[in-house]
């Protein structure tokens, strides 16, 4: 358990790192849309797919390996993979309402989300 622990850390360091040299490099002339972002949730969904697609192709796939770049590397990088991952599980599970509610939820949920947190914000003095 621990060392799968480590692995995670580890992997969700790197992640995370990556994730800001990412957004550090794309920030500049941007008019405003977020390249840096969008440009990570993309490409890890891209790497969370591929990933995804290997372990039901290839037998021999160690499986802390697979932790450290699903759960660490992609998870530090960016949860947006999980979340487009497991949405599309839903739907190959024929899911579409499940589907639909957690994909709507998300999204709507998380922005109010981050409103009311912004919001809590103006009860601080400066």
């Amino acid at each position: 358990m621990m060392r799968d622990i480590v692995l995670v850390g580890i992997g969700s360091g790197i992640g995370g790192i990556c994730r800001y040299l990412i957004s550090l490099a794309m920030s500049h002339g941007c008019n405003g849309f977020p390249w840096g972002t969008f440009t990570v949730n993309v490409a890890g969904c891209l790497m969370i797919g591929i990933l995804w697609g290997a372990t039901n192709r290839i037998q021999n796939i160690s499986p802390a390996l697979l932790l450290f770049l699903m759960v660490g590397f992609c998870g530090g990088f960016t949860t947006f993979s999980t979340f487009s991952k497991e949405g599309l599980a839903l739907l190959q599970a024929n899911n579409n309402m499940l589907f639909v509610l957690y994909t709507i939820g998300s999204v709507v949920l998380g922005i109010i989300a981050v409103a009311l947190g912004y919001q809590t914000t103006s009860l601080l003095k400066n």
